[in-house]
């Protein structure tokens, strides 16, 4: 935790999840070849895990070959603002039970196209937040 007068606290870990779930639209990173690229999402915090809904291409191409992944969301207000980051492996939901859990919660495509895959972002190295207090930049000594 960082001290009172800092700019920048860290969110607990366990209030994480909260912060995730307030929201609706995150970005996930994937990397492939050494070459970063960053998918605006709509998810669904799903327990301990984000689940988002695909269609066959660019994203999934990349998801095969590397799982690996960086979630991010965050939210602001005139006085500060927060971001919490998933860092962990996302997989194609396939179990059956699973599948039709996913298909209840509340995922919609934003555009008029057919997403009938179901990913799961599970942390494997963690979720860590930040919040942040916005104010002028301090005076140098």
């Amino acid at each position: 935790m960082s001290d009172n007068n800092s700019p920048v606290t860290i969110i607990p870990e366990e209030s994480c999840w909260g912060y995730l779930a307030s929201q609706e639209v995150g970005r996930l990173g994937v990397s492939s070849h050494d070459v970063p690229e960053i998918f605006p999402i709509n998810y669904y915090v799903d327990g301990e895990s984000v689940i988002f809904r695909s269609a066959e291409g660019s994203k999934m191409d990349l998801l095969a070959l590397n799982k690996n992944v960086v979630f991010e969301v965050d939210g602001w207000t005139d006085e500060g603002g927060w971001s919490v980051m998933v860092k962990g492996i996302a997989e194609r939901i396939t179990d059956e039970d699973e599948l039709a859990r996913a298909r209840k919660a509340p995922l919609l495509p934003w555009i008029p196209t057919v997403k009938t895959i179901f990913v799961r972002v599970t942390p494997t190295i963690g979720i860590s937040g930040r919040h942040f207090v916005f104010g002028p930049e301090p005076k140098q000594a």
